[in-house]
């Protein structure tokens, strides 16, 4: 009974999605995803009046405003994928605004009741019923702790998780619909529904948001002007968050910062030395950053707030930002390529000739511009433009990246008009290109390594006699018939020898290079390390006079 009404209620979502949709003048896209069809509607329901002094980007953010908080959120995300949408679209969806009117004390106090399993007056001396933030999944409140530590609790909204789920439902059946037309090939509807999904529903976890907020502490706790609130855990569930409050100045409040005696020009250098080493050192940063979400207090600490939507960045990902930083300075177009392909982002539909003009243009737009006078923000929006027009498809990541370095820029050009960003950025980048370049060997790493190397020398022989005996069937194990005379297999025979003894060589040498910086320490290990290499080395020897002298 419960699976029909959820059945029911979310057929009546659809038929409201849709209907908005339609109202907003996107009939024509619903109807040629036959969505009329699916639900049963006449075609003249998906083509009302439009109004026409907006432009499709406007009425597209309009409709995602009255559509409510799922898709307010899908908008916000779309607004980081300018390889989905062309500019004038992703320009209007950085307007929405995720605040709504607020939910009433009463039912806020229920969810809170429901999560502490008692009144939470018992809990909290002082409570304000009203709201000191109110957004499209949650409000937050003002409390004390009885210890009188002020904190901030966040609370999700009665109801909002199965709304959400219901509108996900939606996306992803129109998502699916997209994918068997034209459009699938261009783009991959599923996968964009997929991250979007995966973006939302980690956002309702406020336990997920808390495990965020510790990783940031644990990341900045050698940096004395980040202030990362801290979590207390006896209170938070997945459905209310309670952290240390903090108060300030937001960070693009210029006036207000210098009326408080505030430095901008330190305060722009602290901003962009937070985000850069988010993004090129840890890997783990806020993906979020409006101003709204950083607080300059009183004692000049930048305090972060909301740890909802992050982004990770493996070692490898870093490295190839690197490689498209330098490539970009150095304007070298078929560089710029070459680090595209490196991450996969070409698609077979790339015409990469194509491509590299387009990216010669781009760069000759920028030639003769120093680095100052230049505008990352302008820069990337020129690139993304370029990178959609030629199906270049970047991990999401990046485009996060992308956009929260973006909102970097303009912070630090509303605080210090020279600011920066390539030169704050630079010392990051270099260090991170000397890791490109050298990288650096853990412990576990070396370990890693020789484990691997074991396997190998343990397996090689059992590989190299199968090939050998499918040698001597007539067959080598690829099923490639040869003449296979006693000559020819001993010709053979001596070949795979001299080709075995040339890996365990090579792995004998790797090996010790690789234990070398791990035994600096333990007495006599350097001189027999030495002595591994002067053995490989004269065995090395032998086998390179031994192929010379037998010429085959």
């Amino acid at each position: 009974m419960r699976l029909f009404a959820r059945r029911v209620r979310s057929l009546q979502r659809y038929r409201q999605v849709v209907s908005v949709l339609a109202r907003h003048g996107f009939g024509s896209a619903l109807e040629y995803l036959s969505v009329h069809r699916r639900l049963s509607l006449p075609r003249a329901e998906l083509q009302p009046d439009v109004e026409p002094l907006l432009s499709p980007a406007e009425h597209l953010r309009l409709a995602l405003e009255e559509l409510g908080p799922t898709f307010v959120k899908l908008g916000q995300v779309l607004s980081t994928r300018s390889d989905l949408l062309p500019e004038p679209f992703i320009e209007e969806l950085r307007k929405l605004q995720d605040s709504i009117t607020p939910t009433p004390w009463e039912e806020i106090r229920a969810v809170m009741e429901q999560e502490l399993g008692r009144p939470p007056e018992e809990v909290f001396p002082s409570l304000d019923p009203n709201p000191i933030g109110s957004a499209s999944l949650s409000q937050v409140h003002a409390a004390t702790l009885p210890d009188g530590t002020e904190v901030a609790i966040k609370v999700q909204r009665p109801g909002i998780r199965e709304l959400v789920e219901t509108d996900l439902e939606i996306l992803h059946d129109l998502a699916a619909l997209a994918q068997r037309t034209p459009l699938g090939e261009l783009y991959d509807a599923e996968a964009v529904a997929e991250d979007i999904a995966f973006t939302l529903l980690n956002e309702l976890d406020f336990r997920r948001e808390g495990r965020n907020a510790e990783q940031f502490r644990k990341n900045f706790a050698h940096e004395p002007q980040v202030h990362i609130p801290l979590i207390y855990w006896d209170y938070t569930t997945s459905r209310m968050l309670v952290m240390e409050r903090l108060h300030g100045v937001k960070v693009d409040d210029v006036a207000a910062l210098r009326a408080a005696g505030h430095d901008t020009h330190q305060i722009a250098l602290d901003a962009s030395r937070l985000i850069i080493k988010e993004v090129l050192e840890d890997g783990f940063f806020h993906a979020d950053p409006h101003p709204g979400n950083y607080l300059v207090e009183s004692d000049g600490r930048i305090g972060v707030l909301d740890f909802g939507m992050v982004g990770t960045l493996s070692e490898d990902d870093r490295i190839h930002l690197t490689r498209l930083y330098v490539a970009v300075i150095r304007q070298d177009a078929y560089a710029i390529l070459n680090v595209f392909a490196r991450m996969g982002a070409l698609s077979s539909r790339t015409d990469r000739p194509r491509l590299i003009r387009a990216t010669e243009r781009l760069i000759g737009k920028y030639r003769g511009r120093t680095l100052k006078e230049s505008s990352f923000a302008e820069f990337w929006s020129d690139l993304t433009e370029v990178l959609r027009q030629h199906h270049v498809r970047l991990p999401t990541n990046l485009w996060l990246v992308g956009k929260t370095l973006a909102m970097l820029e303009g912070i630090g050009r509303q605080l210090d008009p020279d600011y920066d960003l390539f030169a704050v950025s630079e010392p990051f980048v270099r260090r991170l290109a000397r890791q490109a370049w050298l990288p650096h060997l853990s412990t576990r790493d070396l370990l890693e390594q020789l484990d691997t190397w074991r396997y190998l020398m343990r397996e090689l022989p059992i590989l190299v006699m199968q090939w050998l005996q499918g040698v001597e069937r007539g067959k080598v194990p690829v099923e490639a018939q040869i003449g296979a005379s006693p000559e020819t297999l001993d010709r053979l025979d001596a070949m795979i020898t001299r080709l075995s003894l040339s890996i365990l060589v090579a792995a004998f040498i790797v090996g010790l290079a690789l234990l070398l910086p791990a035994t600096r320490e333990i007495p006599f290990a350097p001189a027999l390390t030495f002595l591994g290499f002067l053995a490989a080395a004269l065995l090395g020897v032998w086998l390179l006079i031994s192929i010379l002298r037998r010429r085959h």
